[in-house]
């Protein structure tokens, strides 16, 4: 009931394998840190891109290279559909990424993958996975141990730490996630607020209907199931496991503990 296979459908998802097979979920939150850290990723060398500034100017990132983008035509169309495009002298750079000016990397432990769009005031510290066409919008902030998958959404104002998007997944505008699991789909509200520390000491517990289960994580934030969408300022308490379809309703604070696929929250 409570394995990654119950709340996610792994197929599509570049890195399924971060997900033990038997045991509880959120045992990937555990392995997360030594899986990227054996990812061998990096951003390519340049002398546009300087550790801790922001980017003067904006970039394309193609086939491994940084390149200026001053002489580069950017169309800016739906990045999560494939239609950020990029052309040089009238021929189209498939798979080019664009990385705008005012973006700050923290670290060169960070791989950026195809139809990237990264907006200006981003911020992204090292280690971080950012798969193909997802967009990283202005102001948001990637804390490290950030592995996102394809076509998600990382928005304005957000700030993800230590924590998992499985593709098309989108936290769109002024969220927190920290030590949290975003599952395929899932669509977070405004200022959807995923809290991972107890006011207490000691490891999150999860009230299931099989009886408290401990973790064994100091931190642990959210866990939601494919399709899962929360409501404007809704939040989250540590340990909250919302199973696939559920709805979290706006202005809600979800219980720590399970809450069963197509549960309506209020």
């Amino acid at each position: 009931m409570y394995t990654a296979h119950s709340f996610f459908d792994l197929a599509e998802f570049s890195h399924a394998e971060v997900f033990p097979e038997t045991e509880y979920m959120w045992g990937a939150l555990a392995l997360l840190k030594e899986f990227v850290d054996a990812i061998p990723v990096k951003l390519p060398a340049g002398s546009k891109v300087r550790n801790g500034m922001p980017l003067i100017e904006p970039l394309i990132l193609f086939e491994d290279e940084l390149l200026p983008a001053k002489e580069c035509e950017i169309q800016y169309g739906d990045t999560g559909k494939g239609g950020l495009m990029v052309l040089y002298k009238g021929n189209v750079m498939n798979g080019a990424s664009v990385i705008m000016a005012g973006v700050t990397f923290l670290g060169s432990r960070i791989r950026i993958g195809r139809g990237v769009l990264v907006e200006s005031g981003a911020l992204i510290k090292e280690p971080a996975i950012i798969d193909d066409y997802t967009e990283i919008r202005h102001g948001a902030y990637l804390r490290g141990y950030c592995l996102v998958g394809k076509r998600c959404v990382v928005g304005h104002t957000t700030e993800v730490k230590h924590s998992i998007f499985l593709n098309d997944a989108k936290a769109g505008h002024f969220a927190y996630l920290g030590d949290s699991i975003l599952g395929g789909s899932v669509n977070l509200g405004a200022g959807t607020k995923m809290a991972n520390l107890r006011f207490l000491p000691g490891n999150v517990k999860v009230r299931t209907p099989d009886g408290m289960i401990d973790t064994g994580l100091r931190k642990l934030g959210a866990v939601l199931g494919d399709h899962v969408q929360t409501g404007c300022n809704s939040v989250t308490n540590p340990g909250t496991l919302i199973g696939p379809a559920a709805i979290l309703m706006p202005n809600t604070t979800a219980s720590s503990g399970y809450h069963p696929p197509k549960s309506v929250i209020r």
